[in-house]
Parts: C-alpha cells; sequence; structure tokens
C-alpha cells in the first residue's frame, strides 16, 4: 500500500479557518503594539534624557515597520495571485504558425492542431502540460491548487496565514511581509528584552499582572516569529537566487542547467523588477509591468544555453 501523500494537500485540512487567521495575526500585532508603544516606550518619552531618546527611536521604527507588515500583509491577502485567462492556449508565431519557442518546450509539439487532444497521453509528445481538473491548458510554471480549486500562475504554495494562493502576482508581497514580520518581530524581542530579564531576576517591576502577563506572552511570541520567518525567508532568498519556487524544488525539478535560472541579478528581477525605488514596498512601477512579461505570469525567459531534454 502506498502511504505517500503531498504535503502540499495538507492545507486543505486547514480550509476551515479562512479569516480566522487574519484575526489571529491582527491578534498578534495588537497585543505586540500595547507591549511595547502603550505599556513602555510611550510613557518613556516623558521621562527626558536616554530613555525618551530611546522611547522616540523604538517607536519610529515600529511605527514604520507596523505599516509595512500590514501593507505587505494585506497585499498579499487580497492580490490575486494569477489565474489562467479562460481558452489560455500557447502562443503560435503568426507568421509561421508555430508555437512561441518561449513556451515550446513546455507544450509539445508544435504542430498541435486546434482540433488535437491536447490531454496528455493523447498526444506522442508527453510535453504538453494540461490540467485535467480545470479542462484547460497550463502555461508555464502553473499548478493546480487543490484548496483554491483552479491552476494558479507560478504557483509557489497555498499558505494559511494569507488565506491565499501565492504565485506570480503576488510572491513579492509575500516576500516582503516575511522580510518586514521578521524586523518587526526581532524589534519587538529587543525592545522587551530588558523587561523580561528583569522578570527572571527577582527585580522590582512597577507593572500590573495583566502587563506583565502581555509582555510575557508579546515576546515569546515575538522571538519564536523572528527565529521561524528567519528560515523561511532564507529558503525563499535562495528559491528567488535560483528562480524556481517551493513547489519546483519539492518537485525536484531543480536540474544543473535550469531553463529559468538567468543569473542572481536578472532572477532577482523577475520577483521585485527592475525600478529600485520598487523594491522594498509592495507594488510594481507601471514601466516595469509593461515591459516584463513574468510580472503577469504567463511567459519567462530562459537561459540561452539550455537545450530541451531530447524526445524519444
Amino acid at each position: 500500500m502506498n502511504m505517500a501523500w503531498n504535503v502540499f494537500k495538507f492545507c486543505t485540512a486547514l480550509r476551515a479557518l479562512g479569516s480566522i487567521m487574519i484575526v489571529f495575526v491582527l491578534g498578534i500585532i495588537g497585543v505586540t503594539y500595547y507591549a511595547v508603544v502603550i505599556a513602555h516606550y510611550g510613557p518613556s518619552l516623558f521621562l527626558g534624557g536616554f530613555d525618551s531618546l530611546s522611547a522616540v527611536v523604538v517607536i519610529f521604527l515600529f511605527h514604520f515597520l507596523l505599516v509595512m507588515v500590514i501593507w505587505s500583509y494585506f497585499a498579499v491577502v487580497l492580490t490575486d495571485p494569477g489565474g489562467v485567462p479562460p481558452n489560455w492556449k500557447p502562443p503560435r508565431d503568426e507568421e509561421k504558425g508555430e508555437v512561441d519557442p518561449l513556451v515550446s518546450f513546455s507544450y509539445g509539439s508544435p504542430e498541435l492542431g486546434s482540433n488535437q487532444s491536447a490531454v496528455p497521453g493523447d498526444s506522442p509528445n508527453q510535453d504538453i502540460r494540461f490540467c485535467r481538473k480545470c479542462n484547460q491548458f497550463k502555461p508555464p510554471r502553473t499548478h493546480h491548487c487543490s484548496v483554491c480549486k483552479r491552476c494558479i500562475l507560478k504557483m509557489d504554495h497555498h499558505c494559511v496565514w494569507v488565506v491565499n494562493c501565492v504565485g506570480a502576482l503576488n510572491y513579492k508581497y509575500f516576500l516582503l511581509f516575511l522580510f518586514y514580520t521578521f524586523l518587526g518581530a526581532t524589534l519587538g524581542s529587543l525592545s522587551l528584552l530588558r523587561v523580561f530579564i528583569e522578570f527572571f531576576n527577582d527585580g522590582e517591576i512597577a507593572e500590573t499582572p495583566g502587563t506583565l502577563a502581555a509582555t510575557f506572552i508579546t515576546f515569546v511570541l515575538n522571538i519564536a516569529f523572528a527565529l521561524s520567518i528567519l528560515g523561511f525567508l532564507i529558503m525563499h532568498i535562495t528559491l528567488v537566487g535560483a528562480n524556481t519556487t517551493t513547489i519546483e524544488a519539492y518537485e525536484k525539478k531543480m536540474t544543473p542547467k535550469w531553463r529559468y535560472d538567468l543569473g542572481w541579478k536578472k532572477n532577482f528581477e523577475q520577483v521585485f523588477g527592475t525600478e529600485k525605488k520598487f523594491w522594498f514596498i509592495p507594488a510594481y512601477s507601471e514601466e516595469d509591468l509593461r515591459r516584463m512579461p513574468s510580472l503577469q505570469g504567463l511567459e519567462y525567459p530562459t537561459r540561452p544555453d539550455w537545450q530541451p531534454p531530447l524526445q524519444h
């Protein structure tokens, strides 16, 4: 009996959580805001001297990161990750009547006619990608999400924390959410470290039991999030550097000459765009959206020295 199972389908068991996860995330942000700003560094603004200066710095950084976390988070939640357009088919060269070289190796023979079957197995070329569940062609790097019940362009994974798929159109926003959440959690942990140490040193702490409890919970949660997100962030930085996705790495599609690996700089631009002023905000410039098809999720440049596997 085959006991193997696909980890990416595990999210189907979490579908019932829905918007509860959004409330949970906002709840963590709220508790952190209370512990850092209201309970500790807000009152320190009026103490004068170094205490006031450090409070100004912490509160400014905290609010900046808070804005970026919330902006990036809801950009991921509310942005469609990218679906396959209705009746999409591999683009053809209008003059030659051939499949575009960019996708021809993923979709098989350019001689596939419009009346021929596109279902894998019915064609001698096994590279044709067709989703039986959606009953449509699949563009390069597209996968079917069992939670969203549709094909997602350049799907990375379905994330229960954002109640959405992470794909071509919101992957950058997801990475920024991880980045700013890591910085925010680190700042929250460091800013409360003094109180946490005093708590275990049996020092005099002029705080109510409720404030102490909120501070303790906030410190533990933030340091746990910072450490866990750091590992996740490093993994995704590695994936961006290789121009691959979690699913592509999971399916072991990485080869010594991965067709989409254009070098670290161009790989980075495939996700973040070329306009540097837009790299650290969840948005793209109109110019990048116009001139970079990869940001639309349907076409991806390939490395010039890549050769398709020989057909037998």
